[in-house]
């Protein structure tokens, strides 16, 4: 097993991102696990700024999780860590208690959100337990954030429900993300809006060049 290491940034508004599927399943090779895919696949299309992953597939076991999330915070550097899988009442879903006992700020308004926009598809929503933290260290900072376990659950709760016409009928939880990692001194991320248009008040937004402006 090699030494997990800093993750070295190419660009300063690159955003590292750490990506946690939890599932004994797929971690024993017993099926293919859907979910780092499907967080790969939305972030490749939702993000217009630079980024980068690191995948881990992991077992449904409290201590490797928070290992996982130490690992993922403290050692390589990210920003970002969203985690798919085992946030249900199942007495093997742990992927909450195993976060928040990483985190040193909750953030619940995540969780609420999610519950919301899948509450417009089934009622068993309410058991859904994602929370959301923020862990600090001295020099460093980071947003975990649990997500639903289905590719299909994880673009919605990411992206938000649309209209027919494309105009937004319930925000996706990941318009607030870029602005809370600025808050906590991460890179500056930017979206693409057709997807999923990220939320910062005037004051926080950069400057954007005036049409025509040649690049130097």
């Amino acid at each position: 097993m090699t030494t997990p290491t800093r993750i070295a940034r190419r660009h300063p508004d690159e955003l590292i991102i750490g990506l946690v599927s939890i599932s004994d399943r797929a971690s024993a090779g017993a099926y293919q696990d859907q979910g780092l895919p499907a967080l790969r696949e939305w972030l490749g299309g939702a993000l217009a700024s630079p980024w980068q992953a690191v995948d881990r597939l992991i077992p449904d076991e409290p201590a490797r999780i928070s290992d996982t999330l130490i690992e993922l915070v403290d050692t390589c550097g990210c920003d970002l860590v969203l985690t798919t899988g085992g946030t249900g009442p199942a007495r093997r879903d742990v992927t909450p208690e195993a976060t928040l006992a990483v985190g040193t700020k909750e953030m619940p308004g995540f969780g609420e959100q999610m519950r919301q926009i899948s509450l417009r598809f089934v009622p068993t929503a309410i058991l859904s337990r994602q929370v959301a933290v923020i862990r600090e260290r001295p020099s460093h900072a980071a947003l975990i954030v649990n997500l639903p376990g289905q590719p299909k659950a994880i673009r919605e709760t990411l992206e938000g429900l649309k209209a027919d016409d494309g105009s937004t009928l319930v925000p996706g939880i990941f318009a607030a993300i870029p602005y809370c990692i600025d808050l906590i001194g991460g890179p500056y991320a930017e979206t693409r809006p057709e997807v999923i248009a990220a939320f910062r008040p005037k004051s926080a937004r950069r400057p954007q060049p005036a049409p025509g402006d040649a690049a130097v």
